[in-house]
């Protein structure tokens, strides 16, 4: 007999019991006499069984797998985020398919077709934005969606994020502080409403509070790479910015290495400060001023929330919000 043909039946034959003494077995159910359970896994290795996941989803309507949609896999941000789904994924005993959507909306709304076709029992979505055509999606299938390090304007869906208002805000004031007085604001796209909404804010408020005005020159977007961090320096100095808070640690440490070499000194001339605090920041030289976000605990609680939604458990707050730090490094003057 073939490895790929055993099934259940199989081994309930052999064994001579029920197919659901075989399934109580597998599943650890300690309804079931220590000797039947002896013989029952006796054939289960002899054969060489392995219970088929998809079989066991369709006959419980669960597959015990989520699906994480993330936009660029190779992005450490991400990374660090899947990490901590993945961790609380084995705690909670699910599957994790993870798929990369490449910052494309129309690949999006593909990536999540193809995983509510494999029957996730939820998903973990990562994307810039929510665009009208995937809401219109989520809202279709049923399927629970929970967003890590993603904002719902409308908060219909489930989210763990930072307070990103304050987080910006304390940074430019930190850097007006420093006597900084002409202060970029660098981000990826603005659409995002992390960046054009909650960002921005945050930058705007620190400026009304130092009685500076806000001026639409110094704020730039930008695909977040090092390349356009680099290409943008000469743009920043010619329009006298002397410091800059950069969405995108990788536009970030493009930015610092343009600065440095157009011969100013950072941080006494140009302060950056970035917005992640992924690996990279460390790596710069000097290592780069960052806030700093849990981004294992916003992809831990991210799936700690879908396994309540899922199991339909209370939920206290749909809507997360995680403490974050600023972590003062070379490129930001001390703390006054």
């Amino acid at each position: 007999m073939e490895k790929q043909t055993i099934t259940i039946y199989d081994v309930a034959r052999e064994a001579n019991v029920s197919m659901a003494t075989v399934s109580r077995v597998v599943n650890g159910n300690p309804n079931v006499k220590p000797s039947t359970r002896k013989k029952v896994l006796e054939v289960i290795e002899r054969l060489d069984y392995r219970p088929n996941a998809v079989a066991r989803g369709l006959a419980s309507k669960k597959t015990t797998t989520v699906g994480v949609i993330v936009p660029d896999v190779t992005n450490l941000f991400f990374a660090s985020l899947a990490r901590g789904i993945d961790d609380i994924a084995t705690m909670y005993k699910y599957n994790i398919i993870l798929a990369n959507s490449d910052q494309n909306d129309q690949k999006e709304i593909q990536v999540l077709n193809t995983l509510l076709a494999k029957q996730v029992d939820g998903v973990i979505y990562m994307g810039n934005k929510i665009t009208d055509e995937l809401r219109a999606e989520f809202s279709r299938s049923k399927t629970p969606v929970v967003l890590a390090g993603t904002i719902d304007p409308e908060q219909q869906v489930g989210s763990v994020n930072i307070d990103y208002i304050g987080a910006t805000e304390e940074v430019v004031a930190n850097m007006i502080a420093n006597g900084k007085k002409n202060i970029a604001f660098v981000s990826a796209s603005l659409s995002n409403p992390i960046n054009g909404q909650h960002r921005l804010k945050g930058y705007k408020n620190a400026l009304v509070n130092a009685n500076i005005a806000f001026d639409e020159a110094l704020v730039f977007e930008c695909e977040p790479t090092l390349q356009n961090g680099e290409l943008l320096a000469e743009q920043l100095l010619e329009a006298g910015v002397d410091a800059a808070y950069v969405a995108g640690d990788e536009l970030a440490i493009g930015l610092l290495n343009a600065i440095i070499n157009a011969g100013v000194n950072v941080p006494e001339e140009f302060e950056v400060t970035a917005s992640n605090n992924s690996r990279i920041t460390e790596m710069a030289r000097p290592k780069l001023t960052s806030i700093m976000l849990p981004l294992y605990d916003i992809g831990a609680v991210a799936m700690r929330l879908l396994t309540k939604i899922m199991n339909k458990e209370e939920i206290d707050e749909k809507s997360i919000i995680l403490p974050y730090k600023i972590v003062n490094r070379g490129t930001t003057l001390p703390k006054k």
